[in-house]
């Protein structure tokens, strides 16, 4: 009579998502992600400065072809994500659940969120110009147009705080700056980067190109500072920023940004109030928006 070996469990690596594809760490190192409870769910890499260096290389080298795809284009894009992401639902469910200590009815919830989400910033993509844009009168014979351009790189903090804020909250603020036209380096939630690792297998296998976005985790005190100080990043969204003090604190990223002209989005007075089910209204998508002037001689 014959035994059968009982067999090992394979636990999942995660790994970055930088330029489309799924590297290492530069240092090879990682850091234990636990649930709500203590409980080890798993390693994650752990990010260094000169990974938020390769990702803001990848996320530049995005820029042209990204900003200057139709925004029709985009649009269907971004609902792509939301089809695949439909498609992994149950795994972003537990995730979700791990990640924020609620239980599986409210994850399934903040996950279907999350979808639609995507969708409703599909939706936006070719109607935001109308919002952001428009004809101006002027006393000439001249068409005189006001047009929206992304503003380019952005730098953005995951939120690591208040209600859905490990995926639906990560949607919240990557998907306006993406539909509008700009790349993203994310630096994930530094105690909840699961849901966002995650995200990029999703982006991977949609028709989000290579670079458009870029996710890291690690310390959150290692990985903003370098983007907010770095020349070809051209905006910082800070919704993670909630140290009080130290390097990983709004104020002193807002200084280092400041040195670099870029624009800033803070973070709320107090994040662990946010409740990121709420309706997200235009703010974000215009956050990251440059104002073109054309002018055009009429009868020509």
């Amino acid at each position: 009579m014959s035994e059968t070996a009982a067999r090992i469990a394979i636990f999942k690596t995660y790994k970055l998502y930088v330029g489309g594809k799924f590297p290492r760490s530069e240092s090879g190192r990682v850091y234990e992600v636990t649930d709500t409870k203590g409980q080890w769910l798993a390693n994650a890499p752990l990010g260094t400065r000169k990974d938020a260096r390769d990702a803001v290389l990848a996320a530049r080298a995005a820029v042209k072809g990204w900003a200057g795809t139709t925004a029709y284009n985009r649009g269907q894009v971004l609902y792509r994500v939301a089809e695949m992401l439909e498609g992994r639902r149950e795994q972003f469910a537990a995730e979700v659940a791990a990640a924020e200590g609620v239980g599986a009815k409210k994850a399934a919830a903040l996950v279907d969120a999350a979808i639609d989400r995507w969708v409703w910033y599909a939706g936006w993509t070719d109607k935001v110009a109308q919002v952001a844009g428009g004809a101006n009168p002027v006393a000439g014979p001249f068409f005189n147009l006001s047009v929206p351009e992304p503003t380019g790189v952005v730098g953005v903090l995951a939120p690591r705080a208040g209600h859905g804020f490990s995926l639906l909250g990560l949607v919240s603020v990557v998907a306006p700056a993406i539909a509008t036209g700009n790349t993203v380096v994310v630096a994930a939630a530094e105690q909840a980067p699961l849901p966002a690792l995650a995200l990029g297998e999703v982006l991977a296998t949609s028709d989000v190109p290579g670079g458009v976005v870029n996710l890291l985790s690690g310390r959150t005190a290692d990985l903003a500072p370098t983007l907010a100080s770095h020349q070809d990043v051209n905006a910082l969204d800070l919704a993670g920023a909630i140290d009080p003090e130290g390097p990983g604190a709004a104020a002193a990223l807002e200084a280092a940004a400041a040195d670099t002209l870029k624009r800033v989005v803070r973070p709320a007075a107090d994040p662990s109030a946010v409740d990121w089910t709420a309706a997200p209204g235009t703010g974000r998508l215009l956050s990251f928006l440059e104002t073109k002037t054309v002018w055009h001689p009429m009868g020509t």
